[in-house]
């Protein structure tokens, strides 16, 4: 099933040249580990007690700063949060047909760039463990710009990077701050839907352009770029 609906269908394709991926949720399947590091952070730092990590989830694509003074837990909790997470990286599986997507993208001359709620290193270290660094042109994290999704620096930063205008670009995440980053750069947006999706009422409220089930169907809003 896809749900590519016509005003991204019939965008003139010829201009397309780039897609920024949101990670988690889109490329790599990391809430399995990610949970395990937020139980590990909150012991450490809160106490005993259940860690709130549904709550965690309904924030996802922000940067975990900003998502500890929204839910009002102690910013300390960063520092466990994140070498748990370095510590289980490997332990983080890629999304089936993922690397292929990545791969034909390529072999048709598109840019790629990734811009994620992870601060940069974290990310480019992860994608780098996983064998998929190589593919990006560009990685930006969330603490390499000003003002971190919803705002759309980070998607605006990729386009300066990827030295192209925002009609150019598709931006594709799994949350609705992804979403909005993207309408606020001026990029068309597309909603990832192969993850366990927390929220999906909400994501599809963000008004995505496209909403997709597997990661080929980005293919086809994809046409190879012409040469010249």
């Amino acid at each position: 099933m896809t749900g590519i609906p016509a005003t991204v269908a019939e965008a003139p394709r010829s201009a397309r040249r780039a897609v920024i991926f949101d990670l988690d949720g889109v490329i790599v399947d990391s809430f399995a580990v990610m949970e395990e590091a937020f139980a590990v952070a909150y012991k450490e730092v809160v106490g005993e007690g259940q860690a709130p990590f549904e709550e965690y989830r309904r924030h996802q694509g922000r940067y975990f700063p900003d998502i500890m003074r929204i839910m009002g837990l102690p910013l300390e909790m960063e520092e466990p949060f994140v070498r748990e997470s370095y510590r289980l990286a490997h332990q983080v599986p890629v999304f089936e047909g993922i690397t292929e997507l990545l791969a034909t993208l390529r072999s048709r001359r598109f840019k790629l760039a990734v811009a994620t709620g992870k601060s940069g290193p974290r990310a480019r270290s992860l994608l780098e463990q996983l064998g998929l660094l190589h593919f990006f042109d560009h990685v930006i994290g969330s603490d390499e710009v000003a003002h971190p999704k919803p705002a759309p620096d980070i998607v605006v930063r990729a386009l300066e990077l990827l030295e192209l205008p925002a009609e150019e670009a598709i931006m594709i995440g799994d949350a609705p701050t992804d979403i909005a980053s993207a309408h606020g750069a001026g990029v068309a947006s597309v909603a990832a839907l192969w993850a366990d999706v927390d929220d999906e009422d909400a994501l599809l409220g963000a008004q995505p352009g496209a909403v997709l089930y597997r990661p080929d169907e980005l293919l086809a809003l994809c046409p190879s770029v012409p040469r010249g």
